[in-house]
């Protein structure tokens, strides 16, 4: 058996680690409080493992280490044991010596230093940080870095009272949660915590008063500080000797500073090209980068698409590329879901303008219909006390125009931050007059071929807004039962979610027929119950009647197969002119259609009391009149989908409304065919099933809307004064005429009619057009159809419709259908479709919510306040307001950082997965802004190491003296260069981010800069070290000139700084922007060689596994000889190829390549397998801490004897060679051989340490 000395001190942490880390070993070693044997180390804990040699681990770390080991408490894997281990130095080397300097003054051994309070807080929060996301340290177990830890904090948390424990919650909690585990209990009893600097009574109970100490335990306590005391001036020798080495290293190596903001502050007129002779600054800043070159670019004309041609008309062998804007809102300002589309669609039209393609990107803006109106009514309110009626027609759309020109602008101000490279000259808005002219001449057009038509139909009706809206306005709010609601224009909640089963009498009879409802107060409108044709249960009432409660209404039973048999009672009551459903059964069955609802949501044509009433309180009016009829029979919870209005938040009510209609049969068709015959490609192909779902089951579209801001309908009703003519009715078409202006409306309806102009009145339509009407011919009216011009024969069919999926039916499809419908031809040949961003809890984005982020806010910076401040000036109600707040504190806390446009773009980019939403968390955007950074600093540093004489060749090709590593750079330069095309060519951006991201970051940065440092630093005075340079400085060159060109598209700002500090191949007739350069392809770099790649990664993977090595012993600053044994001597001569590359990689001191046995390697290395073919050997004797690597080493000793134990137990039975198929008895051989080699392996490494203690 085991024995473990320990400490009896109550407070000896150390001995307290090793008894709580024993309480998990399936059998505890025998604890002894007595000092240890003479033979042994008098340091405890010490651990004496029985058997024939006893073994002796000494030190809290290693003892710990063994004994958590056998309770499977040192992490799973081997990825996990290293942090374990990490955690454990935390502790010993951070933790412990803070909490003792803390801990004892306040137990009167020594004067409080402030300082040692503030390092503990300090070191805190730093822990409180990493258990934030987590409630242990490492995994999802307790481990023995949560044992080490909490045994370092126990002090300062037994004796310490601190102000700022309110503010370590996860710390407090994480700490609370590792002390009440049985094995802690059972080894520290019930930890108290302290309160005003003395330890409770309870663990944040509060205060207990225990009764008065006796002598013998103040002798004990006197002992116990006089132990402290002697511990205490030990632990301040050991904090002064670290005090110095830190301080040491700190002048060696500068501490790291916080990227700050560092501003462009040459004066540079607008338009004029920024500074670019002045050296970079020190570190990447945003504001730096981004000052002064979107108007050069805008100046110079680069986003044009005449920039560098002669004639737009003239053939471009190249292609041509074009793709407009989904026009935003003139509403308000860009959210994360605009930039995440500009930000792809820049990115696009970036790379086929590098291309050399004539390339046109059109900007505009959308009226926003009822976004607009709402939005300034509610302006209205709030600053003058008026309606919109108050105001009257004109004078209210003077306002909205006002408004427009004062905040419209913001939206162009927020793309042009952005980078996107927008032809600014072609700007379009939805309401100018050569699109308002397109708008009523694709109307009038439409209406007389009969595509447009007049109907009286059920509508989405918004009774705040007085108007119909589009589906896409409409929110389906799901509820799992009963549930109040608020409802504009209602002081308590409306409740919903609720079945109300009531029963009508059978004329004649004393039978009844039980219905159900969830609007109840729609009763009103019944005209039948209908049942199935099938239902035995009815086929009596055939030819019967019901009798309404409330009027003298006659309804009759109808037999129809949309009745489910099955639900309820499988009658169903019929509402036909405030239903969708009974609608078509009102039809089928010719039932009067009797409206119950006013635009206001009033009751009409309903018998008093109910007349008159709003709905939501006739709601409660019937439900009372029915039961005082004793035909009410039950209300139960009821899931289902409440329709809510996204902009008045108003319950959604189907009203039957006279209005205009676009017949989408034919058009449809159409649209289906163009994609099926492969016309029209829609990428990523899953969307098809939606398409045709759509498109194969289109119902008619309805296009007015009773606003008055948005393009009026130019159809007029016509009266004619003759008494041959009868009064025509709203919804018959024939009495409807549409024209450019009135003159035109009323000659049409003379000739129709055929009498004189003079007998004609006119009442011009009030509704104006559904806003997707407008966007549905924006790709041609942006182009000045139907007028002929350059542009419309340029730039029509355009290339490529580029959007969020959400609005693939209300604005792609309608574009697609009036497109052929008006032109014969589709708007674009391609339609991309990316992702819907939502926040980083997968919520979509809502101003309610506060989750809805300004994009510049992310690129400039914005602190909590400020975000509060922009709820406070929004239209958002109060509540709404305090509920946003809410949401914002607790995902932005500290505010957002500066993040800049490029790590913005670069970051939306790396999310867009096809296939699926993005949860996008702004605070990982910072990371690309780190990863900018480090791009400046690599582009500096090869500045640097070019030299101000540096030229580049005028041809980027290999000159056959390249080293391994110029070829092997080149190698992943040409592989990234390809990637990129094909990224692009597949709208696959995240391959294009991570195929950049790796080759600068991981292949450039981390690798070949490392591996040209020797050899641009020792090519003085030696020729063929100089020629070796000059190579190494071409390819450098390459890359970076390459680099930076695959990166502009995504990154245009700092790639443009960096491109203008790089020299030219040739100064003549060299683009004078990275914008206008073209973009790298493949038949140019086509260097990749796979033979290069896989000798690399092999290097790669040797220099990964000494790096791990190294970091298990904390090598950080020390190098050490490397020894690598190959098996074969091909390895060999790859290691002594490469030499160089591996000692500067490894920071090793020298690497020695050994074929065959371990002969000629000494002893002392730590040893670890870096491939089949390669072991690696690091000389650790005198660099490392014996005690742990032997406290390992036993570990995996012991673990590897359980294992042959048990397979050997398992081949030794009887029926085990006729039972266990051949393949799973040479796979346990083989594991039995593997587990011998390496316990031969452990057992030779343990003599090896012990020989070096």
């Amino acid at each position: 058996m085991d024995s473990l000395y320990v400490s009896s001190h109550p407070d000896d942490f150390k001995s307290l680690l090793a008894l709580v880390a024993s309480e998990f070993c399936p059998s505890p070693p025998r604890v002894i409080t007595e000092e240890p044997p003479k033979q042994l180390a008098k340091s405890r804990p010490a651990l004496v493992i029985g058997g024939s040699e006893a073994a002796v681990l000494t030190g809290p770390s290693a003892v710990a280490w063994y004994l958590a080991w056998q309770g499977k408490r040192t992490g799973a894997g081997a990825q996990q044991e290293s942090q374990v281990w990490q955690w454990l130095s935390f502790a010993e080397n951070e933790v412990i010596p803070i909490s003792c300097s803390v801990v004892f003054p306040l137990l009167g051994l020594v004067g409080l230093q402030q300082t040692s309070r503030a390092e503990l807080i300090r070191v805190l929060k730093a822990l409180d940080k990493s258990l934030e996301p987590q409630t242990f340290l490492v995994g999802e177990t307790l481990s023995l870095a949560d044992i080490a830890v909490a045994m370092a904090v126990l002090l300062p948390f037994k004796y310490v009272s601190l102000s700022d424990r309110k503010s370590l919650v996860n710390v407090s909690r994480w700490f609370v949660t590792c002390v009440n585990q049985p094995q802690f209990l059972k080894v520290l009893g019930r930890i108290s915590l302290s309160v005003n600097g003395a330890a409770n009574g309870c663990a944040d109970e509060g205060t207990a008063i225990g009764p008065p100490k006796t002598e013998a335990q103040l002798k004990k306590e006197a002992k116990k500080r006089e132990k402290m005391e002697k511990f205490q001036q030990k632990k301040q020798m050991e904090e002064k000797k670290k005090q110095q080495q830190t301080q040491t290293e700190k002048k060696a190596k500068p501490e790291k500073k916080e990227l700050g903001v560092i501003t462009y502050s040459i004066p540079t007129p607008a338009g004029e090209k920024k500074d670019v002779i002045s050296p970079l600054p020190d570190s990447y800043s945003p504001q730096y980068v981004e000052a002064a070159w979107y108007p050069w670019w805008e100046n110079q004309g680069f986003f044009k698409p005449e920039y560098g041609r002669k004639s737009l008309s003239e053939p471009n062998p190249r292609g041509i590329f074009m793709m407009c804007i989904p026009p935003p809102n003139v509403t308000g300002s860009l959210h994360l879901g605009h930039a995440l589309t500009n930000a792809i669609q820049d990115c696009l039209t970036r790379w086929h303008r590098m291309r050399g393609e004539t390339t046109l990107w059109n900007p505009g803006c959308d009226h926003a219909g009822i976004a607009t109106q709402v939005v300034v009514e509610k302006k209205l309110m709030r600053e003058r006390g008026l309606s919109r009626h108050d105001l009257g027609r004109e004078k209210f759309i003077e306002e909205v125009w006002k408004w427009k020109n004062e905040k419209g602008d913001r939206i162009y101000h927020q793309l042009k931050k952005l980078g996107s490279s927008l032809d600014w000259e072609r700007a379009c808005f939805t309401m100018d007059p050569k699109l308002s002219y397109a708008v009523q001449e694709a109307f009038i057009r439409m209406h007389e071929e009969g595509v447009i038509y007049r109907s009286k139909r059920l509508v989405n009706w918004s009774c705040t807004l007085n108007s119909a809206i589009s589906d896409i306005e409409v929110d389906k709010k799901e509820l799992n039962g009963r549930t109040l609601l608020p409802v504009p224009g209602y002081k308590e909640k409306v409740e919903f979610g609720v079945l109300v089963s009531f029963s009508y009498k059978i004329e004649g009879s004393d039978e009844e027929v039980i219905v159900a409802t969830t609007r109840i107060e729609t009763m009103l409108g019944d005209t039948a119950v209908a049942v199935h044709p099938s239902d035995p249960r009815y086929q009596h009432l055939k030819g019967k009647t019901i009798i309404h409660p409330f009027c003298d209404r006659k309804m009759p039973v109808v037999f129809d197969e949309f009745v489910d048999i099955n639900f309820g009672t499988g009658a169903v009551k019929i509402t036909p002119a405030h239903d969708h459903n009974d609608y078509e059964v009102g039809v089928r069955h010719n039932l009067a259609f009797i409206n119950i609802l006013d635009e206001n949501g009033y009751l009409i044509n309903v018998p008093p009391p109910f007349l008159g009433l709003k709905r939501f309180d006739a709601r409660k009016a019937v439900l009372q009149a029915l039961k005082d009829r004793g035909q009410f029979k039950e209300i139960k919870d009821n899931p289902m989908v409440v329709p809510v209005c996204s902009r008045s938040k108003d319950i959604v009510e189907p009203l039957l409304k006279p209005q205009w209609y676009v017949d989408c049969t034919e058009m449809g068709k159409q649209a289906a065919d163009a994609v099926r015959d492969g016309r029209l490609k829609i990428i990523p192909d899953h969307h098809l099933k939606t398409w045709f779902n759509w498109m194969d089951n289109i119902r008619d579209w309805c296009i007015s809307r009773q606003l008055w801001w948005g393009h009026r309908i130019p159809a007029y009703f016509i009266t004619v004064d003759h008494s041959s003519v009868k009064p025509g009715e709203d919804t018959d078409g024939h009495y409807w005429v549409s024209g450019r202006s009135e003159e035109e409306a009323r000659e049409k309806a003379a000739k129709r009619f055929n009498v004189s102009s003079e007998r004609i009145s006119l009442r011009q339509d009030e509704d104006v057009l559904d806003t997707w009407f407008s966007s549905g011919i924006f790709p041609l009216s942006i182009f000045g159809w139907p007028n002929e011009s350059e542009d419309l024969n340029v730039f029509y069919p355009g290339t490529l419709l580029e959007t969020g999926h959400d609005i693939l039916f209300f604005w792609v499809a309608r574009m697609v259908m009036m497109g052929l419908k008006l032109t014969g031809k589709l708007p674009f040949r391609e339609v991309y479709l990316h992702a819907v961003v939502r926040d980083a809890h997968g919520r979509k984005m809502s101003k309610s919510l506060g989750n809805v982020i300004d994009p510049l806010d992310v690129i400039t910076g914005i602190s909590l306040e400020g975000l509060h401040n922009q709820l406070t000036d929004s239209n958002l109600d109060p509540l709404e307001i305090e509920k946003a707040k809410q949401g914002q504190k607790s995902d932005y806390p500290s505010g957002i950082p500066e993040c800049g446009t490029d790590a913005l773009r670069f970051a939306l980019c790396a999310y867009t997965s096809q296939g699926r939403d993005i949860n996008l968390d702004v605070n990982r955007i910072l990371g690309y802004r780190h990863f900018c950074n480090k791009l400046w600093n690599a582009v500096k540093f090869a500045m640097k190491a070019l030299g101000e004489n540096f030229a580049p060749l005028e041809k980027s090709q290999l000159s056959g003296a390249e080293s391994v590593s110029d070829r092997w750079i080149l190698s992943r330069l040409s592989a990234a260069v390809v990637l990129c095309a094909s990224g692009f060519e597949a709208y696959d951006f995240p391959g294009i981010t991570t195929a950049i991201y790796n080759f600068w970051l991981y292949e450039l940065c981390d690798v070949y800069l490392e591996c040209v440092k020797p050899v641009l630093s020792r090519s003085d005075g030696d020729s063929d070290a100089q020629s070796q340079a000059d190579v190494c400085r071409q390819t450098l060159y390459t890359c970076l000139d390459v680099g930076l060109r695959l990166l502009s598209p995504i990154m245009p700002f700092v790639t443009e700084e960096l491109f203008q500090r790089l020299p030219r191949r040739s100064t003549k007739d060299s683009p004078p922007s990275i914008s206008v350069t073209s973009y790298p392809e493949s038949s140019e770099f086509c260097w990749h060689s796979e033979v290069v790649d896989a000798e690399m990664e092999f290097v790669m993977t040797v220099v990964r596994t000494i790096r791990s090595l190294r970091a298990d012993y904390n090598l950080t600053k020390t190098r050490a000889d490397c020894y690598l044994q190959c098996i074969d001597s091909e390895s060999t001569c790859l290691v002594q190829k490469y030499s160089l590359q591996l000692q500067t990689l490894s920071y090793s001191q020298a690497i020695h390549a050994v074929c065959g046995t371990d002969a000629a390697i000494p002893q002392g290395c730590a040893v670890a397998i870096a491939s089949d073919k390669c072991t690696v050997h690091l000389m650790l004797k005198g660099l490392i801490d014996i005690e742990k690597e032997v406290a390992k080493l036993t570990a995996k000793k012991g673990e590897l004897v359980k294992q042959m134990d048990k397979l050997s137990e398992k081949m030794a039975k009887n029926d085990y060679r006729e039972k266990v198929p051949i393949k799973v008895q040479e796979m346990d051989a083989e594991k039995l051989r593997q587990s011998q080699t390496e316990l031969q392996k452990a057992i030779e490494a343990i003599e090896n340490f012990k020989r070096m203690m």
